[in-house]
């Protein structure tokens, strides 16, 4: 739990809105910190739970590999995904980042965003996480935030 306010993801904006956190966010996967930093930007959007990207060097990139996949948001532009390359599996698609993000999202250009549903664990000062439900979003849902959170059945039309 968190001394912190809530956060009602409906106070989120649309378009999103970058802000930079100092909070201690940490990603584990097969045994290993793929990362940790007090230098992520959070990406606040209506109805969901914050994605948080993080900076390269304080992401072991080695484990990474280009997928090869691609989307585009309307906002953010050209998305370009990971996989996560350990010695005993591959875990597709489990990330994205934008190298070259449009107007007013330049702060997470090459920054990487993971979907916590694919990681072992990943916590926000020390709170282990929830995976925002589905699997296109992959927003981070700690205690301090209240839904309902966009994502899982029946909700895409919200």
């Amino acid at each position: 739990m968190t001394d912190r306010p809530k956060e009602s993801v409906w106070s989120y904006p649309r378009p999103p809105r970058v802000e930079p956190s100092r909070r201690h966010v940490v990603i584990e996967v097969g045994g290993r910190t793929l990362a940790d930093t007090r230098g992520a930007w959070r990406v606040l959007e209506t109805s969901h739970p914050p994605t948080w990207y993080l900076p390269p060097a304080d992401v072991a990139t080695d484990l990474l590999r280009p997928a090869g996949r691609r989307t585009i948001c309307e906002f953010k532009g050209q998305a370009r995904y990971v996989d996560i390359v350990l010695p005993d599996r591959t875990i597709a698609l489990a990330g994205w980042c934008y190298p070259d993000p449009r107007h007013g999202f330049e702060d997470i250009a090459d920054c990487y965003c993971f979907y916590p549903s694919k990681m072992d664990a990943c916590f926000v000062d020390g709170e282990r996480v929830r995976a925002q439900e589905g699997d296109f979003y992959g927003g981070w849902i700690t205690s301090e935030l209240e839904g309902p959170f966009k994502g899982g059945p029946g909700t895409m039309g919200w």
